[in-house]
């Protein structure tokens, strides 16, 4: 098969890697590296290489030693760390979940070993093409070649990547981390030339006839074949420099003899690979005879065998400083960062490893320190001259080996990245023109152009229609979750701010619940259909979260409560019909008695409504008289085209609701609100209970800094040019032309532009807003300033005297 490398074609056989056809093809060098560009070269042999990094289509940071030839392959060595392609990957990409009782990480002699005396369903995942094991399933084993463990988690749940394929999310009842040991270099200057490499990678690449001279602290390296020149450390016999330009051309000795070579084969010890075991918690402790970490204690359901608990390998005698000039003396070789600037960190008066790693970036790359984090230990234990084993240790964290964020989202990406949600009524917004914005996961209608309206235009329209005739939104994306039980009551009143229990049956209440601090997590209607039995309502994105946040305090902080919660989201649509003529519209729909006499503010009526089993609220979010019809999700769409052959009823969207909402006062969680508001601070003191003894928030309103009365208040704002119009978000000072930094009083949350009041309008967050009626502000945008009034957040109908629409109105 044939290549292509830095646009030279080459020859590559089957089962080959790209590193090693490389390096049979004399290939030492072509590589850079990242930080000061210096020539480097193929180092390693799987994923510890520093050097190697390559571009291939739109990967980048692609390790030479793990990508498998292809016909046609084309790769080009990286110029700093590659490029982001701006066109998506259009590889395809599967997860798979499964469950065994025996997981064995890595396929070598202990892992094979393992896996023969592991009980039930065994899996063996091994990094490399090749495992002396094949899958057996009449035998319950899984051999999964290819695939990499990259994290391990509480619960033995192991996420694997197998090479260009898929994900795998492994629950395993007993895991065996045969995991391997990584062979480490030794540091002295010059020690990144092109053909420099570990002796564990000159071993197996296909030298040629390249000279070879090995230098090593231990006898895993003495069997390197052909090599002209043997260097023990342990005999006195070290390297203190390199030869060469672009590729090692010989090696200098402390004794000062050179010795002409084309590749030094290095060991400097062996490291206990314990990725895996640190991601999980496990401990290490320093081992004098192999000159390394090893486990210490142990897991729950996890052992470590072979190599990687230290078993096997050889004794070191270690070699950490060697002298010579050392900004060339490299401790990490893909971060570049030399000796010199581990001395600086100690000099600073750094001690501890992981304020090291920090100051030098020493293991902060994509290969996250597998060569160079012992060595950097050692090299600073013997600066300070302290035992290795005090300077504490670095944590490893996930993933094991850098992995593309289009491999771990699969196919969940583009218009699978998240559901998508829609209503009912879908359908009809879009053959009625709707223009959609996404809420949530829901497709919600923004507005409903006419023509060629733009949306300004359409809302202005939309808003008339909602205060001077009727309207109707499609309000089913609201969280709705039904509280049953005999303690729901109690549960709700620990839950919101005010009394739920005290409701009755048939009526409605609004309420806010507080997360712990005391700030506005979320509001909503609640609704009493039964003795035991409530439907609250919540915003539409924070549906989940709200039941998510139910869930937790019934199972971890009151299980005695006999309370059962169910999401019944999308269990019911709901149609809100809106405005002075909403009544008379929706009389024609049904036999339910409409009349503010029959059906105060806040009622729960039942009934049908174009012939389908309804339950209908008087709430309004709006201001105007209004009524919620909640039917069986699969009648929703024919419950809004009932509604909307009825008479003249205009749709409108959520930017109208906003506005006529705004127009109130009424907040919108995470408009009005940003984890830091009380109820207080949106002016709704009255919605917290003065009787109850306890709810979530309640001991965070004594707190001084919740109960001061200068907090920011929301607050409207009207703009001194009726045509101004501030954006949200912009800052509010009292002086703009006082020195910088200027002090902020608040700023802009909602700012609309509103047929009612002919002008726009803001609401604020200022302050002590309450207190500053009247008062004049500024809103400094760039190069031009806007003069503001504060007012008070209602700004259309404060008397609510349009809620229950006209008293002489006959339905």
């Amino acid at each position: 098969m044939r290549f292509t490398f830095a646009g030279t074609e080459y020859e590559g056989l089957p089962g080959e890697t790209l590193a090693a056809a490389l390096v049979r093809h004399g290939v030492r060098g072509g590589f850079q590296s990242i930080g000061r560009g210096r020539p480097r070269g193929v180092f390693a042999w799987a994923d510890e290489e520093p050097n190697a990094l390559v571009q291939i289509g739109p990967k980048p940071l692609q390790r030479a030693t793990l990508v498998e030839l292809t016909d046609g392959l084309v790769a080009e060595p990286l110029k700093g760390k590659g490029r982001i392609f701006e066109a998506a990957d259009d590889a395809r990409y599967d997860a798979r979940y499964v469950h065994c009782e025996t997981l064995v990480i890595g396929g070598g002699t202990a892992g094979v070993a393992a896996a023969k005396r592991g009980d039930g369903r065994v899996i063996v995942l091994e990094a490399s093409p090749h495992c002396a094991l094949a899958s057996d399933r009449g035998q319950g084993l899984r051999v999964l070649t290819r695939t990499t463990a990259i994290g391990l988690y509480d619960g033995n749940y192991v996420v694997a990547v197998e090479r260009d394929r898929r994900v795998w999310h492994i629950r395993a009842k007993r895991i065996v981390l045969a995991t391997g040991a990584v062979e480490r270099p030794i540091a002295f200057p010059n020690n990144d030339r092109p053909g420099v490499m570990l002796a564990n990678a000159a071993r197996r690449y296909d030298l040629g006839d390249a000279r070879v001279v090995v230098y090593t602290t231990n006898d895993s390296a003495l069997n390197v074949p052909d090599a002209v020149a043997t260097l023990d450390a342990r005999s006195g016999r070290r390297v203190v420099d390199t030869l060469g330009e672009e590729r090692l051309e010989g090696v200098v000795l402390d004794d000062g003899t050179t010795i002409a070579c084309d590749v030094l084969a290095v060991s400097g010890g062996w490291n206990p690979s314990l990725n895996l075991w640190s991601h999980r918690g496990g401990k290490v402790q320093w081992d004098d005879r192999i000159a390394a970490f090893v486990p210490a204690g142990g897991l729950s359901g996890v052992d470590v065998v072979g190599t990687a608990a230290g078993d096997g390998l050889p004794d070191v005698s270690p070699v950490w400083l060697t002298g010579g000039d050392e900004t060339v003396t490299f401790l990490d070789l893909e971060r570049d960062a030399d000796l010199a600037e581990l001395r600086r960190g100690i000099g600073a008066g750094l001690r501890r490893v992981e304020h090291l790693k920090r100051f030098t970036l020493i293991g902060t790359a994509s290969d996250q320190g597998k060569t160079s984090g012992v060595i950097a230990m050692g090299a600073a234990a013997e600066i300070i001259g302290v035992p290795l084993a005090e300077l504490g240790t670095s944590s490893f964290r996930p993933p094991f080996v850098p992995v593309s964020f289009s491999t771990l989202a699969g196919r969940n990406r583009g218009d699978l990245f998240d559901p998508a949600r829609e209503t009912p009524m879908h359908s009809w917004h879009v053959a009625n023109g709707a223009v959609f914005e996404d809420v949530g996961q829901w497709k919600r209608p923004r507005y409903f152009p006419v023509g060629a309206e733009s949306m300004d235009e359409a809302v202005l329209r939309e808003c008339a229609a909602a205060r001077e005739s009727v309207a109707m939104m499609d309000a089913s994306t609201l969280g709705k979750i039904d509280v049953q039980g005999p303690d729901a009551g109690i549960f709700l009143d620990r839950i919101y701010t005010n009394l739920m229990s005290t409701l009755a049956v048939g009526m409605c209440r609004y309420g806010v619940m507080c997360k712990v601090d005391g700030m506005v997590f979320d509001d909503g209607v609640v609704m009493r259909v039964g003795e035991e039995r409530f439907i609250a309502t919540t915003t539409t994105g924070n549906a989940a979260p709200v039941l998510s946040w139910m869930e937790e305090w019934l199972q971890t902080e009151w299980p005695e409560l006999r309370v059962w919660l169910t999401s019944v989201t999308e269990q019911w649509a709901t149609a809100a019909v809106v405005g002075p003529g909403s009544r008379a519209l929706l009389q024609q729909l049904t036999a339910i008695d409409l009349s503010r006499e029959a059906f105060p503010f806040m009622a729960i009526r039942e009934g049908d409504v174009a012939g389908i089993p309804a339950r209908v609220c008087r709430v309004s979010f709006s201001g105007e008289l209004a009524y919620e019809v909640n039917v069986d999700g699969r009648s929703g769409l024919a419950l809004w085209e009932a509604i909307a052959s009825a008479g003249e009823v205009t749709p409108y969207g959520t930017e109208t609701m906003h506005v006529l909402r705004a127009e109130k006062g009424f907040p919108i969680i995470g408009q009005e609100t940003d984890g830091t508001i009380t109820p207080q601070d949106l002016g709704m003191d009255w919605v917290v209970s003065k009787k109850k003894d306890d709810f979530i928030g309640m001991r965070s309103f004594m707190r001084p800094d919740t109960a001061r009365t200068d907090r920011k208040h929301l607050v409207g704002v009207l703009t001194a040019d009726p045509n101004a119009f501030l954006p949200e978000g912009a800052q509010l000072v009292a002086d703009p032309n006082v020195p910088v930094p200027v002090p902020m009083l608040g700023h802009v949350t909602s700012s609309y532009r509103s047929a009612a009041l002919g002008r726009t309008f803001a609401l604020a967050l200022v302050k002590d807003g309450r207190n500053r009626m009247g008062e004049t502000v500024f809103a400094p945008l760039g190069d031009r300033v806007i003069e503001a009034t504060v007012v008070s957040s209602v700004l259309v109908d404060p008397e609510n005297a349009r809620r229950d629409g006209d008293p002489g109105e006959v339905a």
